[in-house]
Order: structure tokens, then C-alpha cells, then sequence
């Protein structure tokens, strides 16, 4: 058993001058094998010392390529392309007004007074945020346009997670598709809009759609349960007026 021995400690017997120098010894070993991993480290390092630049310097460059292309190339290009966008949602604002609303639809897809509109910025701003959101304003302007193929490849384009666009964007293709007469895939999509977001006023209104659709295709125990629960959860709703007779009709089916 290793004993611990003072500073200045000098071995008296044979015994304790074999463990003294048997100890030595060990710690040499341990140093040398040390020195010899350090100086094979070291040979690696300066052999390869190109090659590490070399991969240092390229991460280097792609760090500040990616932040120099943030910076200088697409905060400026989201930028310009917001500005762009702006008189093109000026005329879908207005249309929704009801004011000339065909007409300005039309606009605000094709554009006007030399401004792009929202088909505009799709193709010259491809890839950006700019070009996500019109999208949206695109499928919206298609389906109140009665373009409904159009509306469903525009909105199917449109990606967010904003608790009131991304539900009413599914919402779209399922009104889309209720139009196409592919009432399954318009029941999907309500569903989908549904669960995108739970509020008071997404939420109640398509599952109030995805019940009528589901009573269309025959089925009536999902239409039921939709209806309950638009009257259980959301109770001071506008659909709640209306689910209590849907529910005797869905009921008296079954």
C-alpha cells in the first residue's frame, strides 16, 4: 500500500531504496509517455498545418459570406421588396372593402401605376419573405376571383406559423376545394385549420365547415362531434347559434 512520505525524505533500507526508485521510475515513464504523444501531436500539427489553415480559413469564409450576404444582400432585397409589395396590398385592403373589389383583385395580382403587384414579387423576389406573404395575398385574390386551382397552388405556397394567417391559408384551400367539388380534400384542409390555432374566431369557424362538409360526405358521427364541441368550447360564438340545429338534424340520422 502506497504510504505518503515527507519532503526530504531519504530511504534507510534495501526495501524502501527498491520502492523509492521503482516509484522514480514509474514517473518517468509517465512523463516520457507524455512528451512522446505531445511531440507526435506537435509533428501532426506542423505537418498538416496547410491543410488546418487551410479548413480554419473556409469556415472562416463561409461564417462571414453567410453574414455579409444577410447583411449586404437579403435584409436590403426584403426590404425593397416590402416597399414593392406595399401598393399591391393597398389594392387587396381596398378590394376586401368591397369597393370595385373584382378589379382591384386584379390589380393587386398584376399590378398598377408602374408598381408590382403580388405575382410580381412571387417571381422577383422567389425565396424570400416578401414572396411567402404574397403568396397568401395571391391565393386570397384567386379565390375571391373564383380562380380556385390558382388560389389552392398559391396558398399551398404560403408557410407560416402566425396564429391568424396559417389557419385561415388552410381554411382557403378547403374553401377552394369545396368549390372544385373535392369535398374530402376540403374537409382535410378544414381540419387543418382548425388545429392550426385554437381562438375564438378561426377555430369555431372551421369547425363549423369541416361539420357541414363532413355531413355532406355521410360522415355524421365526425360532423356531430365538431358540433358539440363548437358548443362546449366556444358557446358566445356566431356558430354556436347556429349548431344546435345541425346537431338535431345530425342526430336524428344516426
Amino acid at each position: 500500500m502506497a504510504t505518503y512520505k515527507k519532503r526530504g525524505y531519504k530511504p534507510k533500507t534495501k526495501k524502501e531504496k527498491e520502492e523509492v526508485f521503482e516509484e522514480e521510475s514509474t514517473t518517468a515513464e509517465v512523463f516520457n509517455t507524455l512528451d512522446e504523444g505531445a511531440s507526435k501531436t506537435e509533428e501532426w500539427a506542423v505537418k498538416n498545418q496547410k491543410y488546418i489553415l487551410g479548413l480554419v480559413g473556409a469556415v472562416a469564409l463561409i461564417v462571414l459570406g453567410y453574414l455579409g450576404y444577410n447583411k449586404l444582400v437579403a435584409e436590403p432585397q426584403q426590404k425593397e421588396a416590402m416597399n414593392e409589395m406595399y401598393t399591391a396590398k393597398k389594392y387587396f385592403d381596398d378590394a376586401v372593402s368591397g369597393v370595385s373589389s373584382d378589379s382591384l383583385y386584379r390589380m393587386s395580382l398584376d399590378g398598377g401605376e408602374g408598381k408590382y403587384g403580388m405575382l410580381d414579387i412571387i417571381s422577383e423576389y422567389g425565396g424570400s419573405p416578401a414572396a411567402n406573404l404574397a403568396n397568401y395575398y395571391a391565393g386570397m385574390a384567386y379565390l375571391n376571383l373564383k380562380d380556385y386551382q390558382n388560389a389552392v397552388e398559391h396558398l399551398g405556397n404560403f408557410s407560416s406559423d402566425d396564429k391568424m394567417l396559417n389557419p385561415i391559408a388552410k381554411g382557403g384551400i378547403g374553401d377552394a376545394f369545396v368549390q372544385l367539388d373535392q369535398k374530402s380534400d376540403a374537409l382535410g384542409y378544414y381540419e387543418k385549420a382548425f388545429k392550426a390555432n385554437v381562438n375564438n374566431f378561426t377555430t369555431p369557424l372551421y369547425l363549423m365547415k369541416a361539420a357541414r362538409v363532413a355531413i355532406d360526405l355521410g360522415e355524421n358521427d365526425k360532423a356531430l362531434g365538431y358540433l358539440k364541441r363548437i358548443k362546449s368550447e366556444f358557446s358566445t360564438s356566431t356558430e354556436a347559434k347556429n349548431a344546435d340545429v345541425l346537431i338535431g338534424k345530425v342526430e336524428a340520422s344516426l
